[in-house]
């Protein structure tokens, strides 16, 4: 009597499904289950079964463990990640891990894990951090739970450094008790009441509304402060009030908490958080949450978008526009994209909002495939900021600032104005050059300048991670003179130090935001006006509301008008404007200054004289005559090695058996190395396929990848495959 044949999808590099044997127990689709892997044991995704296999019968092997006793991936989930396996060309075991918290990766129980919570008495709500005076920890920890207004675990207590023993303190007076139970999710306090919409806010409010129930894309074109988030908010109360889940997508860990704290002011129910940021417990815990049906609303990163949602009703994607949508390494999907699948698959509406939306999706609402709906003014009495091009050539520059720019932030200071200045270069300087004889500090892995560290007296790579201190004397030469050259943030505070002594600064980069809590703190400080001068890169460029910003000053608008991914232009086109929207975002009238070497420049004028919607108007025009995306269709493939030769070696073959393949419309251009050829210590290369047909772009890599993965050079390489790539590096 023949048994059933289970096919599994087992994280591996194989693009393939595998057979095993199936107890005696019914296993559906969906279920995990531990199987013996070559002499591993692992845990797979039962995607179907049947009564026969093209594997031999003595050679399957049984399962040796069913970890669920109901399908913890629902057929519809299930139906996506092989869709995604299907589109992005990515093994399927590996793509169904990619949708599981690590927890369940790792075959633990589906169950809610019990965690310690820290939670306010009566006492504790009533009493004063003020009165902490000679206990600052203490002091510091009651307030942020104050803020919090519901039980903490961990990761939330994390953003007050050394809190462990000033929470011994606080439950030694009674003003918190422990509590270990599953955590769900934390309610909101639904304090705040909904302000009143503009027209163009209502209008799409009620748009949106009227799609509620079918599948509808939307593109919520809306300038920096005209009230995207008021709109999502109002959308996802009419979705909470039918009982259906809202999953909300943001790009990144940093925009998480102001926009959930947000929504536990509108919302009383429980909202469930997906980051990387969490700790396991609380990330299985939400996941759980989300897949019951018990989390009305699901705030996460690009991953969130494979959370099972019971009763999904809408979707939404905050910044559609940001690359950090798009997964760089591994299995390289991008999340928007998915998401407008999934509202597809299930019939729901999608809102993507930006202020400076993708070409592509600006493309798909050209061609009707969205609902452009536009809040072209700023929400109340807000209004737009004056944009200006500041030469600096022939300048100048102190810092990295130019004297004319210095004058501006003196007045906007001296008003009582806050200055924001952006640069997109964290460090002190990227170069440091020996002055005797030119010799540069290099990295030995990568093909990159080391940047300088001056607070720490270190040289790292930005692109490795590499670091060592700083040499006392040139490797070439032995000459004592080495310079920093060029301008980083650390810098820019340094100048700015000198310039307004008696002016509170802070710097926001990843190097100044290292220790948890350390992003709160800073903004905080900015929101109290202690700190009325920011220097900071794209970390302040999106998503935060500064209400006394009335100047933003843009130091190097130039690093994106030169080079080779033709994507650069509308990168730096939406980070410029990004910036810019923290300006004059309440009552006070913004401006924003942007120094530039080339202020005649075609696409900069462009954009400061018409807008965004000009700039992207030129922007497509350009791609269509070169046959780039929207217009065309993408395919990278890459590969790296510890030799220069083995990657071009690999990818020569790789070409010409697609050749072999006779590619009707399909460019093969390489293979060529890759813009930055060394990279921690691996030589790379890439081979790009464009063609204006996605059907016959997808039709070649289904007959490719097979040939590829028999190829004995390809066995000397590491390589991967990048569908509708976002770099091109």
């Amino acid at each position: 009597m023949s048994r059933t044949v289970l096919h599994i999808a087992i994280p591996s590099p194989l693009r393939r499904r595998f057979d095993y044997l199936a107890p005696a127990e019914a296993v559906a689709p969906g279920c995990r289950v531990r199987i013996g892997f070559g002499r591993r044991a692992l845990v797979g995704v039962v995607l179907g079964s049947s009564a026969h296999s093209e594997v031999p019968p003595d050679k399957l092997r049984p399962v040796e463990t069913v970890l669920d006793a109901e399908p913890l991936l629902p057929p519809e989930i299930l139906e996506l990640l092989t869709w995604a396996s299907t589109y992005y060309h990515h093994p399927i075991g590996e793509v169904c891990a990619a949708a599981l918290p690590v927890a369940l990766r790792q075959g633990e129980p589906a169950q809610p894990r019990t965690l310690r919570r820290h939670a306010l008495t009566a006492a504790g709500r009533a009493a004063r951090p003020d009165e902490l005076k000679r206990a600052p920890r203490q002091a510091a920890l009651l307030a942020h739970l104050q803020r919090l207004d519901a039980p903490a675990g961990a990761a939330e207590l994390d953003e007050v450094e050394g809190w462990q023993g000033a929470m011994a303190r606080l439950v030694e007076k009674g003003w918190v008790e422990v509590q270990e139970a599953p955590a769900l999710p934390a309610a909101g306090t639904a304090s705040d009441t909904s302000p009143p919409l503009a027209a163009a806010q209502q209008a799409a409010v009620d748009s949106v509304s009227a799609a509620f129930g079918r599948f509808g894309g939307f593109l919520l074109d809306g300038v920096t402060g005209s009230g995207k988030t008021e709109v999502y908010l109002r959308l996802i109360a009419q979705n909470l009030a039918a009982g259906r889940q809202t999953l909300v997508l943001v790009p990144e860990i940093g925009l998480t908490p102001q926009l959930l704290e947000r929504f536990r002011r509108r919302f009383p129910a429980p909202i469930a958080v997906l980051h990387s940021g969490l700790a396991d417990g609380e990330r299985l815990n939400a996941w759980l949450a989300a897949r019951a049906g018990l989390a009305p609303i699901v705030i996460g990163t690009r991953s969130a978008v494979f959370t099972p949602l019971p009763q999904l009703g809408l979707i939404v994607v905050d910044e559609e526009h940001d690359p950090s949508f798009k997964q760089q390494d591994g299995f390289r999907y991008s999340a928007r994209d998915v998401a407008v699948v999934r509202a597809q698959k299930a019939g729901v509406p999608i809102v993507l909002g930006s202020a400076t939306p993708a070409l592509e999706s600006l493309a798909n609402a050209a061609a009707g495939r969205y609902t452009r709906l536009e809040l072209p003014e700023r929400a109340g009495s807000a209004i737009h900021p004056h944009l200006h091009l500041l030469d600096i050539r022939h300048q100048r520059l102190d810092g990295g600032i130019s004297e004319p720019l210095y004058g501006v932030m003196g007045r906007h200071l001296e008003r009582g104005g806050q200055v924001l200045l952006f640069l997109n270069r964290r460090g002190y300087a990227p170069v440091l050059l020996c002055h005797d004889c030119g010799w540069v500090a290099t990295c030995r892995r990568c093909d990159a300048h080391l940047t300088y560290h001056a607070g720490q007296r270190r040289i790292r790579c930005h692109h490795c991670g590499t670091e060592r201190p700083v040499p006392q004397q040139c490797a070439s030469c032995g000459s004592h003179d080495l310079r920093p050259i060029g301008h980083g943030t650390e810098r820019v505070e340094e100048a700015l130090r000198a310039r307004f002594p008696d002016i509170g600064i802070e710097r926001i980069d990843r190097d100044a935001t290292r220790r948890k809590g350390s992003l709160e703190e800073k903004l905080a400080r900015v929101h109290s006006g202690a700190a009325r001068l920011l220097i900071g890169t794209q970390m302040l460029a999106k998503g935060h509301h500064f209400p006394d910003v009335t100047l933003v000053g843009i130091l190097d608008a130039d690093q994106g008008l030169f080079s080779a991914d033709f994507r650069a232009g509308e990168r730096m086109a939406q980070l410029i404007l990004q910036v810019a929207g923290r300006a004059g975002r309440a009552e006070r009238p913004g401006e924003v200054l942007i120094q530039t070497h080339h202020p005649d420049h075609p696409l900069l004028r462009l954009l400061i004289d018409q807008g965004y919607g000009a700039f992207a108007a030129a922007a497509l025009e350009e791609r269509r005559q070169a046959e780039l995306p929207p217009y065309a269709f993408l395919a990278l493939l890459r590969a790296e090695a510890p030799a220069a030769a083995a990657p071009l070696a690999f990818l020569e073959q790789a070409r010409q058996l697609a050749e072999g393949l006779r590619p009707e419309g399909i460019m093969l251009l390489g293979p060529v190395p890759a813009p930055m050829e060394r990279r921690a210590g691996r030589y790379r290369a890439q081979l790009l396929l464009q063609t204006a047909s996605r059907p016959a772009l997808h039709r070649l890599l289904d007959r490719w990848l097979p040939l590829l993965e028999e190829s004995k050079t390809g066995r000397k390489v590491r390589w991967s495959l990048d569908v509708d790539p976002g770099e091109m590096f």
